[in-house]
């Protein structure tokens, strides 16, 4: 009895105990929950702040310069990750710069590079229109760096004055595109990539079968390079006041520049007018506190007053909006079939947008904000049919090309009104492929055999393991040229031109902005703001508000956006910056994504519309 007593004690004692400790479980996990809530909702329904007189507005992008930023997850860092990407959205920069022309409490722009990293050449022209217009309202636009790469260094040649660190440097080297070939190496392991393609242009799939550039790509490339390398150097040259001389000479003779002043670059900058002054970080702080009145944040000073990009687009935000709205939607990354992934058009996802906004009574027109190379030709056309039945429904639809719009990034944009472009854009690339790896040799060589049996010639026909079957070759080169003739018709249809002059400038070829609106690809030249511009004349709207609808997040997505937001919105790590910058990371980088694009790859009929090509 005893015995049965103490058992009876100890056991009431552990369900007591653990009832207590359950109790304090679900507590705990409630406090957490209502924490999360609180966070969200400080990080979300925050007041706009106060903006006093004499403000200076401070522009500081980190990492990446995009339309719209992804969602990643900031607890990556907890989980040994490097935690998420600096990313900043071209869209919120021209806000906070347009909405600071005119208002009479910013005395001044700041504009500190440090941080940026990858941009389009295109973003970055659209960046430094909007710092022009600031400038001829009056107020005075700085930019200082400790060191200026190409990018970094097209952006600041807008502002009036630049500062640079004693110790830093000025480095322009042009433009350039290399691409790795694995022709031979996969010919040495005995692996075929067939290739099935219209247009001798179309040379996304060249580095799989070749070990060198093929002349078309090569004259392509060229063309482009050239365009391009106009742009950044008449912005340059116009931006500082140089000779086309002395601009030359500091890019083509590097080296001789550095040996005539003892390898000091940051005084070869300022000699050559690249450069205003040469200032430390404190003389940096110390100028602008005599200048405009007040200190000006920095990236290793804290608790020192500015207005921020986040700030002063929560000031902004703030103000009621009218009851007209254009949307803005935004094609960002390779076309994929179905819902697609983070950083890549799902077009299923992006179709369903499309409806939504053209059901929307309170919304009368669309801009189509693409920056896209291409992808699935099956996705590309879902959108591109959705955009049709838009304009059909009597809301106009303005395709804006970004940085670039490329093969199916072209082919969804057929589906607007009209298409803007900028003259930097890298768009065309018109021209449709398959590609199919084929390992039978490998497994041959190390002894492993493939048999079976099937009731047709084409099952089991696209088997890597097994040589490809003639017919199954043939069948898919005769459903590539189905599918070129419609991307043909496709365009002719949407330009009023016959299919033999869309041919014409068809075949692969990929052209700036700024040509393919003299061959009639695009019906004109402008950004983003010119493109919501013509979408609201079409609509007849003179007074409205701009948004940019994202479908529908979940509470997690809509958490992990406001946390990344919040991660990257802190003082951005330069380095993170200069080591994409680096030689052997951007070539890692580039290698990486490659990849990745391969992989995700899942048009339903196998036919791309991708374009091998990247914006500088």
């Amino acid at each position: 009895m005893m015995i049965k007593g103490l058992f009876r004690f100890f056991g009431r004692l552990f369900r007591y105990v653990w009832s207590w400790l359950d109790a304090l479980r679900r507590t705990l996990v409630n406090l957490v929950f209502l924490l999360a809530i609180g966070v969200v909702a400080a990080l979300i329904w925050r007041p706009a702040p106060d903006l006093p007189d004499g403000s200076v507005l401070v522009l500081r992008p980190a990492g990446a310069l995009v339309e719209q930023t992804r969602i990643e997850d900031p607890f990556s860092l907890l989980r040994g990750g490097n935690g998420p990407v600096a990313q900043t959205a071209l869209r919120d920069l021209l806000e906070a710069i347009d909405g600071a022309r005119g208002d009479e409490r910013i005395q001044a722009l700041i504009l500190d590079t440090d941080g940026l990293g990858s941009a389009g050449l295109s973003k970055l022209s659209e960046l430094r229109a909007a710092i022009e217009r600031f400038r001829e309202s009056g107020k005075p636009v700085l930019a200082r760096g400790d060191r200026f790469t190409q990018a970094q260094y097209y952006l600041a040649s807008a502002a009036d004055e630049i500062y640079l660190s004693p110790d830093g440097f000025v480095l322009l080297r042009g433009l350039a595109r290399y691409v790795t070939y694995f022709g031979n190496a996969l010919e040495n392991l005995g692996v075929k990539v067939h290739v099935f393609r219209v247009g001798e242009y179309k040379s996304f799939s060249e580095p799989f079968t070749r070990a060198d550039m093929s002349d078309e790509d090569r004259a392509n490339s060229r063309d482009l390079l050239n365009a391009l390398w106009g742009v950044l150097r008449d912005g340059v040259v116009v931006g500082r006041d140089l000779s086309d001389d002395t601009f030359e000479r500091y890019v083509m003779d590097f080296g001789g520049v550095l040996a005539e002043h003892g390898g000091d670059g940051a005084r070869a900058a300022l000699e050559f007018g690249l450069v205003d002054h040469l200032v430390t970080r404190d003389e940096w702080r110390a100028m602008l506190r005599a200048r405009f009145g007040r200190e000006v944040e920095t990236d290793d000073d804290e608790g020192i007053d500015a207005v921020g990009l986040s700030r002063y687009l929560a000031h902004l935000r703030a103000a009621p909006e009218p009851s007209a709205r254009v949307a803005v939607l935004v094609a960002q990354g390779s076309i994929m079939d179905g819902q697609g992934t983070p950083g890549s058009i799902g077009g299923d996802s992006l179709a369903q947008l499309i409806r939504e906004v053209r059901e929307d009574d309170s919304i009368q027109a669309v801009v189509l904000r693409i920056d896209s190379p291409g992808g699935s030709a099956w996705a590309s056309e879902l959108i591109r049919r959705e955009l049709e039945l838009t304009r059909k429904a009597g809301k106009p639809v303005i395709a804006s090309m970004s940085s670039t719009a490329a093969s199916g990034g072209y082919w969804i944009a057929a589906g607007a009104d009209e298409i803007w472009a900028h003259p930097a854009t890298l768009t065309g690339s018109i021209g449709i492929f398959a590609m199919f790896p084929e390992i039978a040799g490998p497994l041959d060589r190390i002894g492993v055999s493939v048999d079976g049996v099937a009731t047709g010639p084409l099952a089991g026909a696209f088997d890597p393991r097994r040589p490809l079957e003639p017919r199954a070759a043939e069948a898919m080169q005769i459903g590539i040229e189905h599918g070129y003739r419609r991307f043909i018709q496709t365009v002719a249809d949407a330009r009023d031109l016959r299919p033999a002059e869309v041919e014409m400038v068809a075949r692969g070829q990929v052209w700036t902005g700024e040509a393919a609106s003299k061959l009639g690809l695009v019906d004109a030249l402008g950004g983003l703001d010119d493109a919501v511009a013509a979408a609201a004349r079409r609509a007849g709207l003179e007074e409205y508000a701009v948004v940019w609808p994202e479908g529908r997040l979940t509470p997690r997505e809509l958490l992990l956006r406001q946390l990344s937001e919040f991660v990257s919105g802190a003082p951005a790590d330069s380095r993170a910056a200069r080591a994409v910058d680096s030689p052997l990371g951007g070539m890692l980088g580039g290698l990486v994504r490659e990849a990745e694009a391969l992989l995700q790859w899942n048009d339903p009929l196998h036919l791309y519309t991708h374009c091998l090509c990247e914006s500088p």
